[in-house]
């Protein structure tokens, strides 16, 4: 019966070192799925502070712009927070320098506005893009160590090598688990921000085009 071998040389090496245990994959995968609870409970709060009732505001913003009240329109979104209001209040403020002014102050506000509201979701995309990948190199770690203990002892065949690469499958699902609410989270996130910046856009849209509509009687006056 022969001897049981023991890995040598540079192999041997690697395979002594920490990283080739596959445990702290596991608990790096935890600690990342802890970090994205946190970004998906932030991000909620966030939007629920911010959220406004986009239709009402816009009824209301229209009524004070077909009245001329500039200054009036002004005061009343600045009475909120949010991605619809601020990028407009930034072009109703320089409204004197005329529409086609306004709509490049508008395009720039609403690229600074969503970088405030796409805020970490870049975390949750790479998250779920990379976990598995992840789980899946805690799990080679674990063969790798499987097959270790099957060369250097014989008698581990069988059910325990069975057993090892069993505990060693748990990172590949472990980084599923922690990657498909982070899609499914920046999926939802990333819909919300595009509705925003779709109602925000309405409402912009209803200051170029009464900017414009004044110009055009200011031309036919003149």
């Amino acid at each position: 019966m022969s001897e049981p071998q023991e890995s040598s040389g540079l192999v041997g090496f690697l395979l002594d070192l920490p990283i080739f245990e596959a445990e702290w994959v596991l608990w790096l995968l935890i600690l990342l799925s802890l970090v994205s609870v946190a970004v998906m409970v932030e991000r909620v709060l966030f939007y629920t502070k911010h959220k406004v009732d986009a239709p009402a505001i816009r009824t209301k913003f229209e009524s004070l712009l077909d009245k001329g009240d500039y200054k009036g329109a002004a005061d009343f979104l600045q009475k909120f927070d949010s991605l619809e209001t601020n990028i407009t209040l930034f072009g109703l403020r320089k409204y004197t320098k005329g529409p086609d002014a306004v709509e490049d102050l508008l395009i720039g506000a609403e690229a600074s506005e969503r970088l405030r509201y796409e805020k970490r979701l870049n975390f949750l995309a790479t998250l779920g893009s990379n976990a598995p990948f992840i789980g899946l190199f805690g799990t080679v770690l674990g063969v790798i160590k499987a097959f270790g203990e099957l060369g250097a002892d014989m008698s581990v065949a069988g059910g325990g090598l069975m057993e090892g690469i069993s505990e060693a499958l748990v990172a590949t699902g472990v980084g599923l688990l922690v990657a498909i609410p982070a899609v499914i989270a920046y999926n939802v996130f990333n819909a919300k921000v595009d509705t925003l910046s779709a109602n925000a856009e309405l409402l912009s849209r209803t200051l170029l085009a009464q900017l414009k509509s004044e110009e055009e009687i200011h031309e036919e006056a003149s």
